[in-house]
């Protein structure tokens, strides 16, 4: 399907981020590293993807979340935090909070557990995206105005209690790299006749010994012209993340594969992507700053940072496995309860797609790491994959 046409104020917004780039790459002396421009698209501020206005989630964005889809998701991942919040006590803390909507399901249904938090805490680099958080909670839940707290980044000081990222590592920015039998290559972006244009160099010291790394332990050698990601960042974000969090859990929900088949030969191509209006592309250039970039997830990496943390691995499964253990037939039966025929429907077709191997049920994995905790949350009992992390 063809994309549709920019706005007046679209094009505008994208002009500016162009005219960002461009100032750095010259800055640079002409090529910034991927990662770099990435960086820069999406989280630049007042001008980035994540910091600008457009409307990102839902069916008016550009992708939609589990948790737009229907409040099934968060009321069965409420049954796995209650049970770490009937044990700690303390705060939830949710990293990236979107629209809001996950917020607004799982506080009632943790309050219908008889397992409300402290606070609920949202850690919002976006000045947009909090006061569309702020809007929605008040409007769907006037009594937690004064218990919710927006943070610019993950608490430091010590707390107790659970820590959620639906959706959020996959934003982090990448390395694109291309393995040559003369040595590592790393993807940059130089300006070009008409906008940037992806150039290859030879792979900076530091990039090239991060990803040997990330590879050495692989079970072959990956091929010549082999192409792939990976975060530089992402280990240190998930310390920065945990660094407070004392007795309790953290929910890392994405959609990823442990390193060994995330860089496995046969996924020659890697799987960056960009979302724009409901279209996934492969153009990392194409409306720059209203376009979502992605990469999947490398949850070896998250866990291995987990550990180095302090923290053990609790449970990592599909998402379909993870809602079947908590409870989905059971949600999805007392929601449809108070539905019509045409509700209904609609429901299951919002389940489907959050279970379904060809949609979310496959592709998306939840990681769980514990610390201080004698019992797994649930989630993990009908298949837990930790064994191949």
């Amino acid at each position: 399907m063809p994309l549709p046409p920019l706005s007046a104020d679209e094009s505008a917004q994208s002009a500016r981020v162009v005219a960002r780039v461009r100032a750095e790459i010259a800055a640079a002396g002409g090529w910034l590293p991927f990662s770099r421009y990435m960086d820069l698209v999406l989280y630049s501020p007042g001008l980035g993807y994540y910091s600008a206005g457009a409307r990102k989630f839902g069916a008016d964005g550009d992708f939609v979340t589990a948790p737009e889809l229907t409040p099934v998701f968060a009321r069965c991942l409420a049954r796995s935090l209650a049970e770490v919040l009937a044990v700690t006590g303390g705060d939830v803390v949710e990293l990236g909070a979107g629209s809001g909507a996950l917020a607004a399901d799982l506080l009632p249904a943790l309050s219908a557990l008889g397992a409300e938090p402290a606070r609920y805490r949202i850690v919002e680099v976006s000045a947009d995206l909090r006061e569309r958080q702020r809007a929605l909670l008040a409007e769907r839940l006037p009594g937690w105005v004064d218990r919710i707290d927006w943070l610019d980044a993950p608490p430091a000081t010590s707390w107790q209690g659970v820590m959620i990222a639906n959706e959020v590592a996959d934003a982090l920015p990448v390395e694109r790299i291309r393995v040559r039998a003369g040595g590592l290559e790393q993807a940059g972006v130089a300006t070009g006749d008409e906008g940037f244009r992806l150039e290859w160099r030879p792979a900076s010291p530091d990039i090239a010994a991060a990803f040997a790394a990330l590879t050495r332990e692989l079970p072959a050698p990956l091929p010549d012209g082999y192409v792939t990601e990976f975060a530089p960042a992402a280990g240190a974000w998930l310390a920065t993340a945990l660094a407070g969090l004392g007795r309790g859990a953290a929910w890392l929900i994405d959609y990823g594969l442990p390193r060994a088949q995330y860089h496995h030969a046969s996924r020659d191509g890697g799987s960056f992507c960009g979302f724009f209006r409901h279209r996934r592309h492969e153009d990392p250039f194409l409306h720059p700053g209203l376009s979502d970039l992605t990469a999947w997830v490398d949850f070896t990496t998250l866990a291995e940072a987990g550990l180095a943390c302090g923290f053990e691995v609790a449970g990592f499964t599909t998402q379909a496995h993870f809602l079947a253990d908590t409870g989905l037939d059971q949600e999805f039966a007392a929601e449809a309860g108070g539905l019509d025929e045409r509700g209904r429907a609609a429901l299951a077709q919002a389940v489907a797609q959050l279970i379904l191997p060809g949609e979310m049920g496959e592709k998306f994995k939840v990681l769980a790491l514990s610390r201080g905790l004698s019992a797994t949350p649930a989630g993990f009992g009908f298949r837990d994959l930790a064994a191949t992390l």
